[in-house]
């Protein structure tokens, strides 16, 4: 194995953004499974219990989406402070921006 290739592996901390972000869509996809049901149990007369388990679907479904979406910008945060850190950017006192100028852009 080339020691560039070890480099562009994943994490454990990728991998678990990816099944944070499976799960989300598996439970989003089973919102409308879930209203079936309930619709079929409020018909047999278990009104309350089909309302619960379509509003419980609904509450898991938002809360995997919130827990996949928090993890993957916290993981995106380190990837990019981890690429700045490499590179030699942002150290913090701005002395590598230079401000161009109207006159020294290049417009072509």
């Amino acid at each position: 194995m080339a020691a560039w290739y070890s480099d562009r592996t994943m994490g454990w901390s990728g991998k678990m953004v990816i099944a944070a972000v499976v799960l989300a869509v598996l439970l989003v996809a089973a919102v409308p499974v879930a209203f079936v049901a309930g619709v079929i149990l409020m018909l047999f007369g278990h009104v309350i219990v089909g309302l619960a388990l379509f509003g419980a679907s609904v509450l898991a479904a938002v809360a995997g989406v919130v827990i996949a979406s928090m993890s993957g910008v916290r993981h995106l945060r380190k990837m990019v402070s981890e690429l700045v850190g490499q590179r030699g950017y942002g150290d913090g006192y701005g002395d590598r921006v230079v401000q161009l100028d109207r006159g020294e852009y290049d417009y072509r």
